[in-house]
C-alpha cells in the first residue's frame, strides 16, 4: 500500500479521486491560461472586455467539466467512444446544412445554449474512438490490411467533412492526430512510409492542379502557400499577416517591450491579434523569455501526460492519454510554426491562450479524459 493510499483509505471515494488527480497538469493548465488572460487584457487596451472576462468564465466552466469527467471511471468513456465519435460526425453533417457562416467559412452550429464548432469536438472524439478500436483489436491483427484500412476510413470521413467547410488547419490536425494513434498502437511502419510517399505525390498534384478545372484547393489556400514561400510578394495583401507577425516577433527582442507596450497590437497593425496571432503579441511584449516560458509550459504538460500514459497498464487509457497529449502538441506546434513563418497560415488557434469558446472547452474536456485515465489507472 502506497503512502497516499494509506493516508486516504478512510477518506470518501470522491475526495480520494480528487487527491489522485494529476495535479501538475492542472497547475500547468492554469498557468498557460493565465498567459492568455494577460494577453487578452493587453490587446483590449487594458480592459477585461470584450475578450478577457468571457475567456475566464469559459475556462472556469471548462475546469469544472474537466474535474467532473475525471471522476467518471475510464471504462465508461471507453464504452462511450463510438457514440461520441458518431455524434461528432452528425454535428459535422449538421454544419453542412444548418451551419452559421462567419468570415467566409461555415464551421459553427448554433445549439441554442452554445455556438459550437463541431470540428474541435471531433479532434477529441476521434482519438477516443481510435483508442477504443485498438484496445478492442487483437495485437496480431493491428497491421493486417483490412484492419488498417478501417481506421483510415474513419479518419478520412471527418477530414473530408471539415475540408468542405473549408478548414484546412483542423483537417490536417485530424489527419495527423489519427495517424499518431495508429502509429502508437503499433501499426507497421511500412504503411506510414507509403503514406508519406503518397503525401509527397499529393503535394505535387496540388501545385499542378492550380488553375485547372480540377483544382484541389481554394484560391485563398493557394495564396496562403504563396505567402508562406515569399511573403514579400504581397506585403499589403496575402502576405500582410505574416509580415506584421514577423515584425512583432523581431521587435520583442530578448525581454520584450513590456506589458501592454506592444506597438504592433496596440496600433492594430497585427491582424487576429486576440486569436490565431496572439503568440506574436506575447513575443513582442515579453520577448524571447516570455515566448520560451510559454513553450516550456506547453512541453511540460505534454511530458506529464506521456509519463502518466507510460505508467498506465490499461491499453485504452494509455492510448487515449498519448493521443490527447499529441493532439495538444500539434495544436501549439502548428500555431507557433504558422505565426513564425515556418508553416503556411492555416488558421489554428494557440491552445488555452487564443480567444475562443469551443476550442478551450473541448480541450479541457480532453484533459478531463486524461485525468480520468490517470485517476482510475490500475494500482
Amino acid at each position: 500500500m502506497s503512502y497516499l493510499e494509506y493516508n486516504t483509505k478512510f477518506v470518501p471515494t470522491g475526495f480520494r479521486k480528487l487527491l489522485y488527480l494529476n495535479w501538475p497538469v492542472v497547475m500547468l493548465l492554469i498557468a498557460v491560461a493565465s498567459f492568455g488572460f494577460l494577453m487578452l487584457y493587453s490587446v483590449a487596451g487594458g480592459a477585461t472586455n470584450p475578450w478577457m472576462e468571457p475567456q475566464m468564465k469559459r475556462f472556469a466552466v471548462g475546469m469544472v467539466l474537466m474535474v467532473i469527467i475525471a471522476m467518471v471511471p475510464i471504462w465508461f468513456w471507453r464504452n462511450m467512444a463510438f457514440l461520441g465519435f458518431g455524434g461528432s460526425i452528425i454535428l459535422l453533417l449538421g454544419v453542412e446544412f444548418f451551419g452559421e457562416v462567419n468570415m467566409g467559412a461555415q464551421r459553427w452550429i448554433n445549439l441554442g445554449f452554445i455556438r459550437l464548432q463541431p470540428s474541435e469536438l471531433t479532434k477529441i472524439t476521434l482519438v477516443m474512438f481510435l483508442a477504443a478500436y485498438y484496445d478492442w483489436l487483437p495485437n496480431n491483427k493491428k497491421s493486417h490490411p483490412f484492419w488498417v484500412l478501417l481506421p483510415v476510413l474513419f479518419i478520412l470521413v471527418p477530414v473530408f467533412l471539415v475540408l468542405s467547410q473549408p478548414d484546412l488547419g483542423t483537417a490536417l490536425l485530424l489527419l495527423m492526430g489519427g495517424a499518431t494513434i495508429m502509429f502508437l498502437a503499433g501499426v507497421h511502419w511500412a504503411y506510414f512510409a507509403t503514406v508519406i510517399g503518397a503525401g509527397v505525390g499529393a503535394v505535387v498534384a496540388v501545385f499542378e492542379s492550380r488553375g485547372t478545372p480540377w483544382q484541389l484547393l481554394k484560391d485563398y489556400q493557394y495564396r496562403r502557400i504563396d505567402t508562406f514561400l515569399d511573403p514579400s510578394n504581397d506585403p499589403l495583401g496575402a502576405g500582410y499577416h505574416i509580415t506584421q507577425a514577423k515584425i512583432a516577433l523581431g521587435s520583442g527582442g530578448w525581454t520584450g517591450r513590456g506589458f501592454m507596450q506592444g506597438t504592433q497590437s496596440r496600433l492594430n497593425f497585427l491582424p487576429e491579434k486576440h486569436t490565431d496571432f496572439i503568440f506574436t503579441t506575447l513575443a513582442e511584449e515579453f520577448g524571447f523569455v516570455g515566448a520560451f516560458t510559454l513553450l516550456f509550459l506547453y512541453l511540460l504538460i505534454v511530458a506529464f501526460c506521456v509519463i502518466s500514459a507510460l505508467n498506465n497498464r490499461d491499453r485504452f487509457a494509455s492510448l487515449l492519454t498519448l493521443g490527447i497529449a499529441m493532439t495538444f502538441f500539434l495544436f501549439f506546434a502548428v500555431n507557433m510554426a504558422m505565426v513564425t513563418g515556418l508553416a503556411p497560415v492555416v488558421g489554428v488557434p494557440l491552445p488555452l491562450v487564443s480567444y475562443g469558446g469551443s476550442a478551450m472547452l473541448v480541450l479541457l474536456v480532453g484533459f478531463g479524459l486524461v485525468q480520468s485515465a490517470h485517476v482510475h489507472r490500475p494500482r
